[in-house]
């Protein structure tokens, strides 16, 4: 098969790196793809939220499947596209992508399918909403409506900040994404991410994982992409897994069939767990990052069985192959990350490093500097740059195996925390 990947992050590289090793791939494309993406595949630059473009090009390079990566094209519509013109791919309408698009329109759903969420109101203008906060008090949510690269979201803990997050979302830091603000009820537990796929009516589980989206160590500091993940999360047992798929999970998928939208494609819950009870927090519509790279190394070439027959709507008959094994990301970031951070920075270490099914450095923000001659140099080129990832027979066999391999990267210019699976090896 021909495969084409939209995306360039640190997730198409785990996604890429998976793929890659089922002998039903002959020939894989990832657009926009990085630096370390085009080690094992081909790039191309597309643009990947222009659905005719994307259609285009799958054409004349005769792709016989696309996976899209990342929630923009999803939310512009280039799955429709796709299947408009014939083209086999995997990734939510939409319509359907709308459960991440729009949180309001995701806590409608959720009221319709009785799946149980934290309470919330929707504002379009400051003044109410402020209101409504000074009569909630705090600790409470504030989130911008629309998409916002995972950094739309205020946990605030005094009412002051939730004052200040309402002034700053409709004040445009966000742009379009914060021109509807909710606000939702703090809820207690601990966080964790369930992903299961969708072909419309069948529902699999494919794993699940913990993530730390605070920049310091001990979850401290303002939110981030992600500075690291593990998998599986003991929170998330077979009972409370179970409770999700049967409260939450199963009622939101029927309830998007009866509006006549089926979802097809990952479905990512973020849950809040206390005593036992999951809530939803939030859906996704795509697969989480840094929380991929940790699903891709434990899952491997199976990968692409699974999204194919999520495709094409045989769930059914697909079964996951699990080892008991644990696996772990560590991101590393330019200094100054979530804020801002220079761009350019030599990178070196990386061509010393094992690659192997036990440990890999996914790339997500990097790109090769122009050599007139040969091989440039590994330049950083984002915020999180690089995901260092490693399976193990335990957490933390796999943890320390992850941070070796962060030891023999040469960035002076990175930072990464060295606690990620902390709130899994002290429980």
């Amino acid at each position: 098969m021909n495969i084409l990947i939209l995306g360039g992050g640190g997730r198409e590289h785990s996604l890429a790196w998976a793929i890659q090793q089922n002998p039903k791939c002959d020939r894989l494309i990832v657009a926009p793809g990085n630096a370390g993406i085009a080690e094992i595949a081909e790039c191309a630059r597309l643009d990947i939220e222009d659905g005719g473009a994307v259609c285009t090009f799958a054409e004349e390079n005769a792709v016989d499947f696309v996976v899209i990566g990342p929630e923009a094209p999803l939310v512009s519509g280039v799955a429709d596209a796709l299947r408009a013109a014939g083209i086999l791919c995997f990734g939510p309408d939409r319509e359907a992508a709308r459960l991440e698009g729009s949180k309001s329109f995701m806590k409608e759903v959720c009221t319709a399918a009785g799946a149980p969420t934290a309470d919330y109101a929707r504002f379009t203008e400051a003044e109410p909403a402020r209101a409504h906060i000074r009569e909630q008090g705090a600790p409470i949510v504030i989130k911008a409506d629309g998409l916002a690269a995972g950094k739309g979201v205020i946990v605030a803990m005094t009412e002051d900040e939730a004052l200040a997050a309402v002034d700053e979302i409709f004040g445009g830091a966000f742009g379009s994404a914060g021109a509807v603000v909710v606000i939702e009820e703090f809820m207690e537990g601990e966080e964790a991410s369930f992903f299961v796929l969708c072909d419309g009516t069948d529902v699999l589980p494919i794993g699940t994982a913990q993530d730390h989206k605070r920049v310091h160590e001990g979850d401290e500091g303002p939110n981030t992409g992600g500075m690291g993940a593990y998998s599986p999360a003991p929170v998330l047992s077979p009972e409370v897994e179970q409770r999700a798929l049967d409260e939450i999970i199963r009622p939101t998928v029927a309830e998007m069939a009866r509006r006549g939208t089926p979802y097809s494609g990952v479905l990512y819950a973020g849950l809040m767990i206390k005593d036992g009870a999951p809530r939803l927090v939030e859906y996704n519509a795509r697969f989480g990052d840094p929380e991929c790279q940790v699903l891709m190394m434990r899952l491997g070439a199976q990968v692409l069985d699974l999204l194919l027959a999520c495709a094409r709507e045989k769930l059914s008959d697909a079964r996951v192959n699990w080892a008991e094994d644990h696996a772990i990301t560590v991101v590393m970031a330019a200094r100054g990350y979530p804020g801002s951070y220079a761009k350019g920075e030599v990178i070196g270490g990386l061509e010393d490093l094992p690659e192997d099914s036990m440990r890999m450095v996914f790339h997500a923000g990097t790109v090769r500097e122009d050599a007139a001659n040969g091989r440039g140099a590994l330049l950083s080129n984002g915020g999180r740059v690089l995901n260092v990832t490693a399976r193990g027979a335990s957490l933390k066999e796999a943890q320390a195996r992850a941070y070796e391999t962060v030891a023999g990267i040469d960035w002076p210019g990175g930072f990464y925390r060295r606690d990620i699976g902390w709130r899994a090896l002290t429980d």
